[in-house]
């Protein structure tokens, strides 16, 4: 026993500092068991992405372990496209610092999905995926989408299949989408959450679809209203009421019939498998309002109405819900001046007309609004005989007259002929104008033809009678040139009355023509009453007096030789020699007063 203690040496490399501080472990023993505790820890490095185990979670972090010597702690904000986060989940992150000042790994996971995310948004575009994203905030049309790190846009069409009404619902909210478009070039990511939807629908619809009738009623509510009809949901399948099937009568606005959300029952009017389209009917639930207007009601009958729709042609009157009469505007006025509709009524105005044609086969009628009144030309002979005098409104000029209207419904016609009894009108517009009050005068009256014959120069006496004596033919008178053409000229005289004068007649003393405005002498050559035609000449006035003159002179020159021949007479004649004296006298007497006036008249 004694021999074996002595045989126990100590170990040469004991360190015996270290067995007294408690540290029992040789120095290759430690090594050898750091070396096996790093075996059990995982490389890492700083940039690097790894997959990591959600070991605990609390209201602001994330514990996340990598398998390195200590966990590392991730912001519980970087997760919140992923609410349903819990222990034991693996999530990718980037190593950020393996140590800090305070020796503790410093991971992100933002910044991991950031680094994979363009990878993976493609990747879930190929594949067809289902990826999550969190609604961030609402932008022009849509809303912004943080899907693994990308800002994606979700257009508002693409939220669902149904319209959406208020978006900021969805703002803070994880939901799950597919990416649908991609652009490379600017990096720009457009997904969707009614793709999702869209083919459990389809499925959904087939079936539905399959088991639809035409005639069948159906209840529905209302999804949504449009300016031509309204979206109902039978149910995951929607149908369309066109504007024109939601009432017997006129719907201006389909909210005026129903509101959204309300349930209703409609019939199917018609349906396609193939488009999925489905044709709903309201109307069609109540009977057609034609089938229960009054039997007793006919043409004739009067009836009040509200205008419902206007058109340059005439109004559409409803005297009952679904049933309208047409008003043409030939039938708004007993006038034969077409005129708009507009200008009788407008739409909403309460209106009382007759029927004039009604046809429940076709559900047509037509009403008048005239026929209230009487007809102005029943009685025309008393209100209007031939000649009486009124008062009418002028309507439209013609070459040939005047229309006027004397009251609502009875035109007349003024002949140019008949506005003057001594102007030459060329155009009535030279003598009045539209829209001017003119006397009248009633001359014939057409009934046939539902026009009178007027005139306006009747109301006074015929003056040519009278200037038969004034202008008699030779008499000089004062006039102006009003008017130059190339026949002549035409020359204002005194009373209102004009006269005319060709160009030959037209030349003063001095050769040169007369010019228009200019005021002369004019002597009448021809007045015809029967024509109201009075012919002029300012050059006659000195060509007579030249020819007065000359006849003076040869008549003088006649005298005196008269008188030569009388002295040598024989001197028994005493009697023929005084009487050739006396007359040859008198005659140079007349001829030198005359050659005086032409001399002072140059």
């Amino acid at each position: 026993m004694e021999e074996e203690i002595k045989n126990v040496a100590p170990l040469a490399d004991f360190d015996w500092d270290a067995y007294e501080n408690g540290d029992t472990q040789t120095t290759a023993a430690k090594e050898e068991q750091e070396k096996a505790y790093d075996n059990t820890l995982n490389k890492v490095a700083e940039n690097e992405v790894v997959e990591g185990t959600v070991i605990a979670i609390n209201k602001r972090e994330v514990i996340v372990n990598i398998g390195y010597k200590s966990d590392g702690i991730i912001p519980l904000n970087e997760f919140r496209y992923n609410p349903d986060l819990k222990v034991g989940d693996k999530v990718e992150v980037y190593i950020e610092n393996q140590e800090d000042k305070k020796g503790q790994l410093i991971l992100s996971h933002k910044k991991a999905r950031t680094s994979k995310s363009w990878e993976r948004v493609n990747q879930a575009l190929e594949n067809d995926e289902i990826v999550k994203g969190y609604v961030k905030c609402r932008t022009k049309g849509g809303m912004i989408v943080d899907v693994f790190g990308i800002e994606a846009f979700l257009p508002g069409s693409q939220i669902d299949v149904k319209p959406i009404r208020d978006y900021d619902v969805f703002v803070d909210k994880t939901m799950e989408f597919k990416v649908v478009k991609i652009n490379q070039d600017y990096r720009n990511v457009v997904v969707s959450h009614k793709a999702l939807i869209e083919a459990e629908l389809e499925a959904q619809k087939k079936e539905i679809i399959s088991h639809l009738e035409k005639g069948q009623i159906l209840e529905g509510t209302v999804k949504n209203i449009t300016s031509y009809g309204v979206f109902i949901d039978l149910g995951g399948v929607d149908g369309l009421i066109h504007i024109t099937d939601l009432s017997w009568g006129r719907v201006s606005d389909p909210k005026e019939i129903v509101e959204l959300d309300q349930k209703i029952n409609v019939v199917i009017l018609d349906f396609d498998d193939e488009k999925k389209r489905i044709a709903l009917g309201l109307k069609q639930l109540t009977p057609h309002p034609w089938d229960a207007l009054d039997p007793n009601l006919k043409v004739g009958d009067k009836v009040k109405g509200k205008v419902v729709v206007m058109a340059d042609y005439g109004a559409f009157v409803e005297i009952a819900p679904g049933v309208e009469g047409l008003i043409h505007v030939s039938e708004m006025s007993w006038s034969q001046h077409l005129r708009s509709a507009q200008d009788f009524m407008s739409v909403g105005d309460e209106v009382e007309a007759v029927i004039l044609t009604l046809d429940r086969d076709e559900r047509k009628m037509s009403l008048g609004i005239k026929q209230l009144k009487e007809d102005p030309w029943t009685n025309i002979e008393e209100r209007y005989p031939v000649g009486s005098k009124h008062t009418a409104r002028v309507r439209n000029f013609t070459n040939f007259g005047i229309f006027v209207e004397v009251e609502e419904g009875v035109d007349g016609l003024i002949h140019v002929s008949d506005l003057s009894w001594t102007k030459k009108v060329k155009h009535p517009s030279e003598f009045t104008q539209i829209g001017a009050n003119l006397d009248v005068v009633v001359l014939e009256i057409d009934k046939d033809n539902r026009r009178l014959s007027l005139g306006h120069k009747q109301l006074e006496e015929n003056p040519w009678e009278a200037l038969e004596d004034s202008f008699a033919v030779d008499s000089i008178h004062e006039g102006t040139i009003t008017e130059v053409i190339d026949k002549g000229a035409v020359i204002s005289l005194a009373e209102g009355v004009e006269g005319f004068a060709t160009p030959k007649h037209l030349v003063k003393e001095d050769g040169t023509q007369a010019q228009l405005g200019e005021k002369l002498q004019f002597k009448v050559i021809e007045f015809n009453k029967d024509a109201k035609r009075i012919i002029l000449s300012h050059s006659r006035i000195f060509e007579d007096a030249e020819r007065a003159a000359e006849r003076a002179e040869k008549k003088a020159a006649a005298a005196a030789k008269r008188a030569e021949r009388a002295t040598s007479v024989r001197e028994d004649e005493p009697v023929i020699e005084n009487k050739a004296a006396a007359t040859t006298l008198g005659d140079i007497d007349a001829l030198a007063a005359l050659k005086q006036q032409l001399e002072e008249g140059k």
